[in-house]
């Protein structure tokens, strides 16, 4: 059976978000607290069964310390290298978390070099 394209960005979604969360070291349950979306929604999502509303786009960004535009990007499968970004620290941290090439340790090592260098530290 062949996936259409929504099922695969959905998956595809739902894996980056997936990345995101354990890159800020945050529970599957940690997230759906401070998104305040329901642990089994947020579960769903990670295993791309929906698609997430714009509200939730902007919960989870949030929790996640990312840029809602970033993640709305992601959502409907757009590259992040087109789309504008008005901070260049958005765009570093935005490249390095979607760098596939990256295994999620090295991708945290790498945000928390950078921010260190950029003197905004914190593990998200």
């Amino acid at each position: 059976m062949t996936m259409s394209m929504n099922e695969a960005a959905f998956e595809a979604f739902g894996a980056y978000l997936r990345s995101q969360r354990k890159l800020a070291q945050l529970t599957l349950r940690e997230l759906s607290d401070l998104a305040q979306v329901s642990n089994p929604y947020l579960s769903q999502l990670e295993r791309g069964l929906h698609q997430p509303s714009v509200r939730v786009i902007k919960s989870l960004a949030k929790a996640l310390n990312l840029s809602a535009e970033t993640l709305l990007a992601q959502a409907a499968g757009i590259s992040e290298q087109n789309g504008h970004f008005s901070d260049d620290s958005n765009d570093t941290e935005a490249s390095i978390r979607a760098d596939v090439s990256l295994s999620d340790e090295q991708k945290a090592a790498l945000l928390e070099v950078y921010r260190s260098m950029k003197g905004t530290n914190r593990l998200s």
